[in-house]
């Protein structure tokens, strides 16, 4: 049993611990095959390959971890069609709850539309089981020629002018667009937001963007940013903002989601490759850069990956899933844990505002402010092995609002000392890195106006 609980969350349970069990278990029992695969667009396939009990005396507790990991693998790569070798009752249970009426109807409904596709379960043999295929894609860093970045996230957006490779101006612009039906908002706002930043250039040659969300080819698949804007609405007016824009500007306009961006980002501040970015903002963004220096163009949505195995976890609001990555590593994680610590806010305060709140707290030397950092550092401690069994880094970047000011260094202090005390060769792999205060808060903005090519 680990020496380290999360102040406010004592009842947090590692979902790598989960994991460790699992493996004994079905080591102990005689292994039998168990193997993943997640398909998405242009018939790419992502693996993932381990081990099941071959005589299982907790049928009910394999469940639970093997379709822990089908959530992790889904969410990581993203695709419309999961691939299944293994125990059949396993089989049928996961076709069951990832169907139109089963427990992950929302993974379903969001990963059929993201790819367009009907979404399916299919159950295999080894000889019909698809071999794995993946992408290269090439993650921007064109630092040429007078540039606009953006970052859309929910509570403010960041925009910067950039002059071979230099901001000569970069500004957070608070919005509030959850809660916005109409997508003339949304259009408005990116609208306004480019041309300060334009009038600061000579001219304007390229506009790159992160937004939360996933976007391929730049569209919009699906967004909390858009939540609001009704679905025939969203796929008239939504769908191809973005193209819009490149249109209306006359120049390469290229939009990622805000993860790779991060990861990016990481790689241009860094100099090295191997980097996973994580931005802790209103909600969880996540990228992942290899150490080829190419981006291998999986979804990265950590937000909605699981990372607490206790069943009693939190609850997204949005997914209605328990235990996933937005409840921990955001926003909604200092807000949870305030709560928790008895901090008390305006029922009408924003979670922007509260985190500013918090953050005030600690600057005044407030324990229980320090303790919900310290909570999210251990958070981040155990899940750095965590996400090591799914990705290959040698750099954890975090950032976001969450990062800025002594939290964010508190959250690496914790996290770096969980990972040398519990997981000593993860530590001599892996390094979690924070970057300097504005690089935090607006260097998603400037990494991102590097991405088209001119």
């Amino acid at each position: 049993m680990s020496l380290f609980r999360p102040p406010y969350d004592p009842g947090f349970e590692p979902m790598l611990f989960a994991w460790h069990k699992y493996l004994d278990r079905a080591r102990a029992s005689g292994e039998a095959p168990l193997r993943i695969a997640v398909e998405r667009e242009d018939g790419l396939v992502s693996v993932f390959e381990a081990v099941a009990p071959a005589q299982d005396a907790d049928p009910e507790s394999t469940y639970r971890v093997v379709e822990r990991l089908v959530k992790f693998l889904l969410w990581s790569r993203g695709g419309w069609r999961i691939h299944f070798q293994g125990p059949a009752a396993i089989g049928r249970r996961l076709r069951t709850d990832y169907s139109e009426n089963g427990s992950r109807a929302f993974d379903v409904k969001i990963m059929g539309r993201v790819f367009e596709k009907r979404f399916e379960v299919a159950l295999h043999s080894p000889a019909t089981f698809p071999e794995a295929r993946e992408a290269v894609h090439f993650p921007g860093g064109y630092l040429d020629g007078y540039r606009i970045g953006f970052d859309l996230g929910a509570s403010d957006y960041k925009v910067a002018a950039v002059v071979n490779g230099e901001a000569v101006y970069s500004e957070e612009i608070p919005w509030n667009p959850g809660e916005q039906p109409d997508p003339d908002y949304h259009y408005r706002h990116i609208q306004e937001g480019l041309n300060k930043a334009a009038a600061c250039l000579p001219r304007v040659d390229a506009i790159g963007g992160s937004s939360a969300g996933i976007i391929i080819a730049n569209q919009v698949r699906i967004s909390s940013l858009f939540r609001s804007v009704p679905e025939d609405v969203f796929e008239k007016q939504v769908k191809d903002m973005f193209l819009r824009l490149e249109k209306e500007w006359g120049v390469p306009v290229k939009v990622v989601n805000d993860g790779e961006v991060t990861a990016l980002a990481g790689m241009l501040s860094l100099g090295e490759t191997g980097v996973l970015g994580v931005a802790m903002g209103s909600s969880q963004a996540a990228g992942f850069l290899g150490a080829d220096g190419h981006i291998p163009g999986w979804l990265d949505e950590l937000a909605f990956v699981p990372v607490d195995a206790n069943p009693e976890a939190a609850v997204d609001e949005w997914s209605g899933d328990w235990g996933v990555g937005a409840n921990y590593f955001s926003q909604q994680a200092v807000n949870r844990l305030a709560l928790t610590a008895g901090i008390g806010f305006p029922e009408e305060m924003r979670l922007p505002e509260r985190l500013e709140e918090v953050q005030k707290l600690l600057d005044r030397g407030d324990e229980m402010a320090a303790g919900i950092f310290e909570s999210i550092g251990v958070y981040l401690g155990f899940t750095v092995p965590w996400y090591e069994t799914f990705y290959r880094f040698k750099n954890l970047l975090v950032l976001g609002r969450v990062m800025s000011g002594p939290g964010g260094t508190v959250i690496v202090d914790k996290a770096t000392e969980v990972l040398r005390a519990e997981f000593p060769e993860t530590a001599a792999r892996v390094r979690i890195r924070l970057l300097d205060e504005k690089s935090r808060r607006v260097g998603q903005a400037v990494a991102a106006a590097s991405l088209p090519e001119i």
